[in-house]
């Protein structure tokens, strides 16, 4: 039987993975729909045309959310996070009904530690591979 640190920490992984892509999903959504409510109402109290610093406020919140949007990368850590937890959730239905690779497997338990590892490990490369182009930005930024 698979040792209990590796079911553990499988275990442990896609809770993590799974409370964090809520959380992320949960922020992009709350900051759209503030971003679109605002956006909507610029040109509502600009055609009225009574209370210019409102239309100001609005349009200023319309691209800071935009820009913490940017920046925080709420919606591809959303994305990152839930495919992660999907694959480490697809492997331990594997392991558990003895399919797929771990049917002719010489080694069962070792193999499952190394999905989970590669799976995490990937996990991480598309995090990093997405985050790339706003690091490249923020040091572009600096010079």
């Amino acid at each position: 039987m698979v040792t209990n640190i590796t079911l553990e920490r499988l275990e442990e992984q896609v809770r993590w993975h799974s409370h964090n892509a809520k959380w992320n999903q949960d922020r992009y959504k709350w900051l759209k729909g503030v971003e679109f409510i605002a956006a909507a109402l610029v040109p509502f109290f600009a055609g009225w045309g009574a209370y210019p610093i409102v239309t100001g406020l609005l349009a200023v919140a319309v691209v800071v959310l935009e820009a913490i949007q940017s920046i925080y990368q709420f919606q591809g850590k959303g994305i990152t996070y839930q495919s992660t937890a999907e694959a480490l959730k697809h492997e331990k239905y594997l392991w558990y009904a003895t399919a797929g690779h771990y049917l002719t497997a010489r080694n069962p338990e070792a193999l499952l530690a190394e999905r989970i590892e590669e799976i995490l490990y990937s996990g991480h490369g598309r995090y990093n591979s997405e985050m790339e182009p706003v690091s490249r930005a923020r040091v572009a930024g600096k010079q």
